[in-house]
Formats: structure tokens, C-alpha cells, sequence
């Protein structure tokens, strides 16, 4: 595949004639077309940088301040182009979503005593990707991708991923996140809640409410957005020796997968 990663091992759902596969090849074909539209916003950066430097007595310096204002219209132009298409990676198969999620969750909430254990599940049932346990709470996470141009939003309760109804995504996280809960309230005697949220990686989240979706019991948001809710959440549930104990719960009865 097209800029495929050595480190993701190839899935028919991003070879043949996949979107992600015909994205990333329309992608490439473009380049072209975008480089042609950079040379014209850079010469447009060169006029203003021109004025400027004239318009401020820099006569002698006027071409050096037009050649800073191309390269720096250049530059912008072609990390704004960069970071439209890195935001596809998880989507296109060539970044894990749960490795970059994890590695958030792990660097921005462990110095903050929560424990987070990776891809977890009670026995002969599905997984998820990531159980956060700290003194706001107990928290599962998984992790999701859709297509750029899919904006997932909620009306009237309902949770929509496009024109689709998503209660099929969000109904067996909520299910997961009641029954983690009910294992380790049984088994460590502290009361437990879980709130269930979706990592997304690719797709449009709303401008408003932070680019936080909250629809059907699931909470869907950006993977830094998720830790810097976990760890803004201002509640002390637990105790450290109840943190500790729930974590070591779960490192035992729940199967890594």
C-alpha cells in the first residue's frame, strides 16, 4: 500500500480499493497541485513581506523581510497540509490508535497516581483498549477511526457517526463499562462506577463543548482531550490504598489480551 508502515502488518481493509487506500492515493496525485498553490501563497507572502518592510522605513531590507514573509507562508502552508494528512494515520492503517493513546494516557496521568492498564476484558468477552483507575475514578477506552469527512455528533440524545445512528458503537462500551464495574465492586468490596469514552483519531468532533461528544452513556472525544478530562475531574473517589487495591483487582481477574 501506498506509504504503508513496516511496523502494522497490512490488512485488507486498507489495500485494493478501500477509501483509505483510494485517499491516500488521490493524496499523492495531488501533491502537484498543492505545491503549485503554495508557490502562489508564498509569492503573496513575498508582496506583503515587501510592503511591510517599506512600510516600515526598511528600505535596504525590504527583499529580506519579502523572502522571511514567503517562508514563513510556505512553511505554515505545507505543516497545515502535513497534519491533515498525519490526522488520517490511524484510519489508513499506518499508526495503532491504542499504542497512541496509551502512550498519552500513560504520560499525562501516572505522575498523577492513576493506573493505566492496556487491553483488558473479562473472560470470553470483547476487550477494550485501556482501563484508567485514579483518584477521580475508573474509566475505560477505546479507540476508533472514521473517515475525515465524518462528523460525529448528538441529537437529541442520539449519537450520530454521519448519517448513521451510532448506538451500535456505543451500546457495547456502556455494556462493558457496567460489567467491569459490577467484577471489581464484587471483588474488592468498593463501590465502583465506570465511565465508558472512545478515543477518536480520525473524524469530525464539533468546535463547541471542547470537541467533546456525550450521547447514549459514551463519551467520544480526541485521546489528549480524554486524559486532560481524566485528569482535571476534581473528584477524590478513592483513597490511595482503594486505588491500589482496585488496580491489582483488575490486574487479576480481568484476562489481558
Amino acid at each position: 500500500m501506498p506509504g504503508g508502515s513496516i511496523y502494522v502488518q497490512p490488512n485488507e481493509k486498507y489495500t485494493g480499493s478501500s477509501p483509505q487506500w483510494w485517499y491516500e492515493k488521490f493524496w499523492r496525485e495531488d501533491a502537484p497541485n498543492r505545491r503549485k498553490a503554495r508557490y502562489v501563497k508564498a509569492a503573496v507572502g513575498l508582496v506583503l513581506g515587501v510592503a511591510l518592510g517599506l512600510r516600515f522605513g526598511l528600505t535596504a531590507g525590504a527583499a529580506l523581510t519579502g523572502l522571511l514573509g514567503a517562508g514563513l507562508v510556505a512553511l505554515g502552508d505545507w505543516y497545515l497540509d502535513w497534519r491533515a494528512f498525519h490526522a488520517t494515520a490511524v484510519w489508513r492503517g499506518a499508526r495503532r490508535g491504542e499504542v497512541i493513546t496509551g502512550r498519552i494516557l500513560r504520560r499525562s496521568l501516572r505522575r498523577h497516581g492513576y493506573h493505566v492498564l492496556d487491553g483488558r476484558a473479562i473472560r470470553g468477552q470483547a476487550s477494550i483498549d485501556h482501563l484508567v483507575i485514579g483518584p477521580g475514578g475508573v474509566w475505560i477506552i477505546d479507540n476508533e477511526s472514521w473517515s475525515p469527512d465524518t462528523e460525529i455528533a448528538c441529537y437529541v440524545g442520539r449519537l450520530f457517526l454521519g448519517e448513521k445512528y451510532g448506538s451500535k458503537v456505543a451500546k457495547p462500551l456502556v455494556d462493558q463499562a457496567d460489567a467491569f464495574a459490577e467484577l471489581l465492586a464484587k471483588e474488592t468490596g468498593v463501590p465502583v462506577s465506570i465511565t465508558p469514552m472512545l478515543a477518536v483519531h480520525c473524524g469530525v468532533l464539533p468546535r463547541h463543548g471542547g470537541g467533546v461528544v456525550r450521547a447514549e452513556g459514551l463519551t467520544l472525544l480526541r485521546p489528549r482531550t480524554a486524559a486532560r478530562l481524566i485528569k482535571a475531574s476534581g473528584r477524590d473517589m478513592f483513597t490511595t490504598e482503594q486505588i491500589e487495591l482496585i488496580a491489582r483487582t483488575a490486574a487479576r481477574e480481568l484476562q489481558r489480551v
